[in-house]
């Protein structure tokens, strides 16, 4: 067991899923300050592609990352709340980011998430992962124990996953392509039924992960967005990060 592996509630005040609901509420937020209002979530490189130009292509750009990607970083962050080795999920978490430049941005994310949530829900846990990879840990691993340290389970963090997939597109679309936010919410509101689905086959999954070991967690790829993330990452100008 490396020393920043958790068993159920050790490290985290009141234990997993003993927490406000209200903090699921705080760690889904886009105002949180983890950076991720900066990050298209692949949208900006599709847009200039042509591939998202409406709503029913917001859509579809959506759907698929939810099922690929998004399922990915669930099932990671659910582990990770489980008690899976955070550093064991972080290398699990780098085989399923074929793209430099997207494993590049999951672990900026991650450092920007880590510092945030050692300041509003301090745990051990926390700080030493921050002592062992200080150059940044994947995003979804650090997602997972920052849920535990707000006292949430693993569904919720799969929730939280699950939901930023979606979101952090379907806002970025808003600005990209002066789309109705009403549209974009609505996008939002009919993938709620997928969402649920997709957050309930992560918690599951990363549950099994944190009793069997990461090599059991899901890894559908999504090689458009990563082709994608390649390219956006050249441009000498964009509006988002990624």
């Amino acid at each position: 067991m490396s020393e920043v592996q958790q068993q159920p509630g050790r490290g985290f005040p009141g234990g997993y899923g003993q927490g406000p609901r209200a903090a699921l509420l705080l760690l889904a937020d886009g105002r949180f300050p983890a950076g991720g209002h900066a990050h298209s979530g692949g949208v900006e490189a599709a847009v200039a592609d042509g591939r998202v130009h409406d709503a029913a292509s917001l859509a579809a750009h959506c759907r698929g990352r939810l099922h690929t990607t998004g399922l990915v970083a669930a099932a990671l962050a659910a582990a990770a709340t489980a008690g899976a080795d955070p550093l064991g999920l972080d290398q699990a978490a780098d085989a399923r980011t074929p793209s430099a430049a997207l494993r590049t941005v999951s672990r900026r994310l991650g450092r920007q998430l880590l510092r945030a949530a050692r300041a509003v829900w301090p745990a051990p846990a926390l700080d030493d992962l921050a002592a062992a990879l200080p150059r940044g840990a994947h995003q979804p691993v650090v997602l997972g124990l920052a849920a535990a340290a707000a006292g949430l389970g693993p569904l919720d963090a799969a929730y939280a996953a699950a939901y930023e997939s979606v979101s952090a597109p379907a806002t970025a679309a808003v600005r990209l392509l002066g789309l109705d936010p009403f549209h974009a919410a609505a996008v939002l509101a009919r993938l709620a039924a997928e969402t649920d689905s997709v957050a309930a086959e992560a918690a599951a999954a990363g549950r099994r992960a944190a009793a069997d070991g990461p090599g059991t967690l899901p890894a559908p790829g999504a090689p458009l967005l990563d082709v994608l993330a390649e390219a956006h990452a050249a441009w000498p100008v964009r509006l988002f990060a990624s």
